[in-house]
C-alpha cells in the first residue's frame, strides 16, 4: 500500500472515532434532558392534582370584625387578625332606597310568610349588610301587650325598610307582663336596658307596633339631635299636631338618650309620657330633628283603645315638673323583672315585670 494511502486511511478512521463520540455525547446530552423533563412534568401533574384534592377551608371565607371594629376577609388557615380585603362603611344614603311605598292592612299576613321573605334576617331578628360596613348599630324597641296581629304587619312593612336602609339592627319587642296598668316608657328604658346586654349598639329607635312608614327614605337611624321620625301621620291627616310632638316613633342615640336619663318610669296609663321626653331633650339644651312632611308620611293601624290603658289623670301634673323629676326618675332609677326572653325567627321577645302603679 502507497505512503499516502495510509496517511488518508488513518485520518479517516480518526474522523470516524470523532464523528461518533460526538453522536454519543450528543445522544447523553439529550437523553439526560429528556429525564430531567418528565421530572419537572410529573412534579407538575402531582402538583396539579393536589391543589384539586386540597380541602375547601383554605378557600376566602366571609368578613370577620377584628378587635379593632373594621371587617375584613381572611383565607382560611390564616389569624384571623390578618387583614386581606376591607369592607367599606356603607354610604350615608342607600343605594337601594326606592321612596314611598304602599301600605295596606287589608291582607292578613303570617310569620312564615314574612320569614319567607326575608330570608337574611337571623334568628332574633338580627340583620346585618354583607357588602359593607353598617354605619350606626340599630337597636328597634317595641312596648308591647296583646298586639300579635299589629306586630305581623311591622314585621313585613319594616324589615324589608330596615335591609335596604343598611342598617345594623336588632329588633326588640319589650312585653309587658300581667294585665296591670300600661307603663309605655318603663317599658322602653328596659328595651334600651335589654338590648345592651347582648350587642353594643349606639342607636335606639322607639316604635309604637301600630306606626307604619311609608317612605323609606325615612331612615331608622339617629342623628345630630334627637329625631322624631314619625312626622305626618294619618291619623292627623298627615300633619304634626302641635310642635312639641315626639310621639309615635323617635331615635336618640346612647349618648343623648344617657343625657336625658333615658324616659320616666311613672307614667301609668295612656298620654304624657312623650311630652315629658321631648322636655327633657330641650332642658339638655338638644332639640328635636325631623325629616320633611313628606319623607315622615306613616299610616296607623286602627284599634280600640287597649284594655288597662286608659288616659293618665296625672299626665299633665307630670309633664309640668319634668325639669324637678328627671335627674331621679329614669333609666337611674329602673327596675323590673325579665320573666322570660324568646328569640323567634323575626324578633326578640322579651316579658318583663314593671311593677305597679
Amino acid at each position: 500500500m502507497p505512503a499516502d494511502s495510509s496517511v488518508n486511511f488513518s485520518l479517516l478512521h480518526r474522523t470516524c472515532k470523532l464523528v461518533v463520540l460526538l453522536c454519543f455525547l450528543h445522544i447523553s446530552v439529550t437523553v439526560f434532558f429528556y429525564v430531567r423533563s418528565m421530572d419537572v412534568r410529573f412534579a407538575f401533574v402531582q402538583n396539579q392534582q393536589m391543589h384539586k384534592t386540597a380541602p375547601r377551608t383554605n378557600s376566602v371565607q366571609a368578613p370577620v370584625i377584628n378587635r379593632t371594629g373594621k371587617a375584613v376577609v381572611v383565607p382560611g388557615g390564616q389569624n384571623a387578625e390578618t387583614p386581606v380585603k376591607s369592607l367599606e362603611k356603607c354610604p350615608e344614603t342607600s343605594p337601594l332606597l326606592v321612596g314611598p311605598l304602599r301600605i295596606e292592612f287589608q291582607d292578613p299576613v303570617s310569620l312564615e310568610q314574612i320569614k319567607s321573605e326575608n330570608p337574611n334576617v337571623q334568628q332574633g331578628g338580627r340583620f346585618k349588610p354583607k357588602d359593607c360596613l353598617a354605619l350606626q348599630k340599630v337597636a328597634i324597641i317595641i312596648p308591647f301587650r296583646n298586639r300579635d296581629e299589629h306586630l305581623k304587619y311591622w314585621l313585613y312593612y319594616l324589615h324589608p325598610i330596615l335591609q335596604r336602609q343598611q342598617l345594623d339592627y336588632g329588633v326588640y319587642v319589650i312585653n309587658q307582663d300581667g294585665d296591670v296598668t300600661f307603663n309605655r316608657a318603663k317599658l322602653l328604658n328596659v328595651g334600651y336596658t335589654e338590648a345592651l346586654k347582648e350587642y353594643d349598639y349606639d342607636c335606639f329607635v322607639f316604635s309604637d307596633v301600630d306606626l307604619i312608614p311609608m317612605d323609606d327614605r325615612n331612615t331608622y337611624k339617629c342623628f345630630s339631635q334627637p329625631r322624631h321620625l314619625s312626622v305626618s301621620m294619618d291619623k292627623f291627616g298627615f300633619r304634626l299636631p302641635y310642635n312639641q310632638f315626639f310621639g309615635g316613633v323617635s331615635s336618640l342615640s346612647k349618648e343623648q338618650f344617657l343625657k336625658i336619663n333615658g324616659f320616666p318610669n311613672n307614667y301609668w296609663g295612656w298620654g304624657g309620657e312623650d311630652d315629658d321626653i321631648y322636655n327633657r331633650v330641650v332642658s339638655r339644651g338638644m332639640s328635636v330633628s325631623r325629616p320633611s312632611g313628606e319623607v315622615g308620611k306613616c299610616r296607623m293601624i286602627r284599634h280600640n283603645r287597649d284594655k288597662k290603658n286608659e288616659p293618665n289623670p296625672q299626665r299633665f301634673d307630670r309633664i309640668n315638673h319634668t325639669k324637678e323629676t328627671m335627674n331621679k326618675d329614669g333609666i337611674n332609677s329602673l327596675s323590673y323583672q325579665v320573666v322570660k326572653v324568646e328569640k323567634f325567627d323575626l324578633y326578640t321577645k322579651i316579658t318583663v315585670d314593671v311593677g305597679k302603679p
